[in-house]
Parts: C-alpha cells; structure tokens; sequence
C-alpha cells in the first residue's frame, strides 16, 4: 500500500496577474484566484487530509477550498457546503522557493536566473535542491502516516518541480526553465 499524493498550485494571485515572482512574500489571492479556489474544493473533497504552504496564498486557497475553520486542524464547514470538513495542516517545508533579494522582482526577471539557482542559493535566500530537500523530507513524513489514504498538497511551483524531480526522475534543470501550464492537479504515488 502506498499513498496518493495528489498536488495543486495555490490559487491565482494578485502577483500572478501582474507578473509578479512572489517568493517568500504572502501574497493574496485575486478575484479569479478565489473562484478557482471554490473550483478546488469541489475538485478535491474526497480526499483524506490537506496539506498547504504556510505562506498566506496557500493559506487562503486552502480557507476558501475547505472552510477557515479547518486550516490548523480545527472544524469548519469546508467548501462552504455540508459535507464535514477536511483537515488542513500547515506546513512551511511547502514553502516556494526563498528567491531572496528577488523575492517581488517581475516573473520575467526571475525566469532567466533560474537555472544558476539549481544549485547555487538565490543572493540572501536558498537554491532549488534546498526546496527539494524539504520536500523529501516533507514526503517521509507522509509516507509514515497515511499509507492506503489519499494526500492533498497545495503549494507553489518550485514543490512542484521538487515532486517531479524526486518521483517521477525529471531533471531539476529542465523544471526549472519549463514553461508553466495550469491544470487540475498531479498525481503522484508513494510506495
């Protein structure tokens, strides 16, 4: 038995519509970002637990997808229906990557750089093989806990890239110069 480990992009941001790099700052989801947050609920209610970034984007899309209530682990409505609550937990080993002094720079500027980075830490922040380190870490832990269920994790792109990489074998360089298309979700097992 193994997990299903089954992964979603925070929301859309303000910053995303402005072609903003985020980083490690909060951000807050725009209008469209909320109704897509609505979507996930839906999209996404039959699963066994959520695990969100601790930065404020991801945060919100896990309050609206599954009730404010359930963030942390407490009750709530979830989705704003009536069908119980999901518990969400928080974890900042979902954070994206620390772009440092470029953290809030245009996306279009970041883009470029990322390849130096794979290794090497953004000026004042960490490199992509940090990310990934995290998330390997992140991953054990779930591994242990809930093998047999099914595992939402709603993080950024650089956890993403860190799920390919360790899972699927996909090279870090060749993530990170990809170009980003939204879909529903990537699934993943665990063994």
């Amino acid at each position: 038995m193994g997990v299903r480990l089954v992964y979603e992009t925070h929301s859309v941001t303000v910053d995303n519509e402005e072609g903003v790099a985020t980083g490690w700052l909060p951000g807050e989801l725009s209008r469209a970002g909320r109704e897509l947050a609505v979507e996930l609920g839906v999209r996404r209610w039959a699963v066994d637990v959520v695990y969100a970034s601790d930065l404020r984007r991801a945060v919100q899309t896990a309050e609206i997808a599954f009730g404010a209530g359930a963030v942390g682990g407490g009750g709530g409505t979830g989705g704003g229906g009536s069908r119980g609550t999901r518990e969400v937990r928080l974890d900042a080993r979902l954070r994206e990557c620390d772009y440092g002094v470029y953290n809030g720079r245009p996306v279009r500027e970041v883009a470029r750089l990322r390849r130096r980075y794979v290794d090497e830490p953004w000026p004042g922040g960490q490199s992509y093989r940090d990310v990934v380190a995290a998330t390997a870490a992140f991953l054990e832990d779930v591994r242990a806990e809930w093998q047999g269920r099914t595992v939402l994790v709603i993080a950024h792109s650089a956890n993403r890239w860190a799920l390919q990489h360790l899972l699927d074998g996909v090279p870090l360089e060749e993530l990170v110069d990809a170009l980003f298309a939204w879909r529903p979700g990537w699934e993943f097992e665990l063994a």
